[in-house]
């Protein structure tokens, strides 16, 4: 079922405890496809991105993510988040982190938590290109980036007409190193954390370890399904134990 919140769509599906799923670049379809079996146990509340029909029209950009995301935590939920979409929502979630049941975060270009590594520095670089430049990108640094981020496309010859759409919607977004979320609210409020990443990128792998040290979380790497962690073998049933973990460790109140 489609609901308006703020100025965005929202879908919401399943019975049980809600889940917050945030999508990056890619839309919620494609993104939670692998975990829509937990509606059968969870409330799944999936929000679309602006650019991401039928929410409105609009750029990536992190802080309005966060203003539109807040209002799903509702009086607590838990929180899912993936790639870009990531940014706004540790925003919205460092900002109120009495209202975040637990966090599991995958693959979000947390720049600025590792400036001191030449590998995220590059990897930094290719994203900065992709965002400020589009299909207009340095052809091999935009197919490298497109690859890490998940993307099929060719080595030679036109990049695919729905690949060249999303780099399109993607073109002009705020850069991710500008975002700097409140990591250490979150840990000093006790979320419990889940940082995950899928092995496929030594720059991911580092921003990954140090986003666990910053939340306290745990860490788990799936292999096999490259940015879409969340389609790796073992991710989704892993995802349900942390969740209900958290239910049962959480304090009274």
């Amino acid at each position: 079922m489609l609901a308006g919140v703020t100025e965005i769509a929202v879908r919401r599906e399943g019975k049980g405890p809600t889940v917050v799923l945030v999508h990056g670049g890619a839309s919620p379809e494609r993104t939670w496809r692998a975990l829509k079996g937990l509606a059968a146990r969870w409330t799944l509340v999936t929000p679309y991105r602006r650019g991401f029909p039928p929410s409105p029209p609009g750029r990536h950009d992190f802080e309005r993510d966060a203003a539109d995301l807040a209002p799903l935590l509702g009086s607590g939920a838990h929180l899912v988040v993936h790639s870009y979409g990531g940014l706004g929502a540790l925003i919205a979630a460092g900002r109120e982190p009495e209202r975040v049941l637990s966090l599991t975060e995958i693959e979000t270009p947390l720049f600025y938590i590792a400036r001191d590594d030449p590998e995220v520095e590059e990897f930094e670089r290719l994203g900065n290109e992709f965002l400020t430049r589009g299909l207009k990108a340095e052809p091999d640094a935009l197919r490298d980036f497109l690859r890490l981020a998940g993307s099929e496309v060719p080595h030679e010859g036109p990049i695919p007409p729905q690949v060249a759409a999303a780099v399109e919607r993607a073109h002009g977004g705020r850069l991710p190193g500008e975002a700097q979320p409140h990591l250490e609210k979150l840990k000093a409020a006790g979320v419990p954390a889940l940082v995950t990443s899928g092995g496929h990128s030594v720059a991911v792998e580092r921003i990954s370890d140090r986003v666990a040290s910053a939340l306290g979380a745990q860490r788990e790497v799936f292999r096999g399904a490259g940015h879409f962690v969340q389609e790796a073998p073992g991710f989704s049933t892993r995802l349900e134990t942390h969740l209900k973990a958290a239910i049962r460790n959480r304090p009274q109140r």
